[in-house]
C-alpha cells in the first residue's frame, strides 16, 4: 500500500486526494504517474522526518520521471535530506543538478547561500578570514539569484547583502 493511503495527517490526506483526482483527468503515461506516486510518497515521509525511506522513494521517481522541471523538484528535495542531515557537500550537488534542469528554483539558490554563509561562519569562528570572505562572496552571488528571480522575498538576505556592501 502506499504511504499516502496510510498517512494520517489531515493535509497529506487532503493532498493525496486531490492529486489521484488530477492523476486520473490528467492525460499521464503510467510511468508518469507511477513517479508522481514515489514523488509524494517521498514528500510524506520527509514531512514526517523518514529521510531514508524519503530518499528511496525521491530515487525511485528519479528513475521513473523524464520531465526536466519535474526530476529538478526531485532534485531539490534530495538536497533538503542533504541540507538537514548535515551533508551540505552532497546538498549543493543536488541543488546544482535541480538548477540544471529547472535555472528558475528560487529556493535552491536560496539554500545554497545559506549553506555557504555557514561555512563562512566557520570559516570565520576557525580564524581563516580569507577562506571567510570567499564563501560570504559565494552565498552573496547565490542570493543575489535568488532575489532576482522573486524580487520581495528573502528581505533577510537582502540585507545582509546591503549591510555587508555586497549588493550592486
Amino acid at each position: 500500500m502506499s504511504r499516502s493511503r496510510t498517512n494520517g495527517n489531515f493535509i497529506d490526506k487532503t493532498f493525496s486526494i486531490v492529486a489521484n483526482i488530477l492523476l486520473q483527468i490528467i492525460p499521464t503515461t503510467s510511468g508518469e504517474k507511477e513517479a508522481f506516486t514515489y514523488y509524494r510518497d517521498g514528500m510524506s515521509a520527509q514531512s514526517e522526518g523518514n529521510y531514508a525511506e524519503a530518499l528511496q522513494n525521491y530515487y525511485e521517481a528519479m528513475r521513473l520521471e523524464i520531465d526536466p522541471y519535474d526530476r529538478s523538484y526531485i532534485l531539490y528535495n534530495i538536497g533538503l535530506i542533504h541540507t538537514s542531515n548535515g551533508e551540505h557537500t552532497k546538498a549543493l550537488e543536488y541543488y546544482f543538478r535541480a538548477l540544471e534542469r529547472n535555472p528558475f528554483l528560487p529556493q535552491a539558490f536560496n539554500n545554497m547561500a545559506v549553506i555557504c554563509h555557514y561555512r563562512g561562519e566557520q570559516a570565520v569562528r576557525e580564524g581563516d578570514s580569507e577562506i571567510a570572505e570567499a564563501w560570504f562572496d559565494q552565498a552573496a552571488e547565490y542570493w543575489k539569484q535568488a532575489i532576482a528571480l522573486t524580487p520581495g522575498n528573502y528581505i533577510e538576505a537582502h540585507n545582509w547583502l546591503k549591510i555587508t556592501r555586497r549588493f550592486d
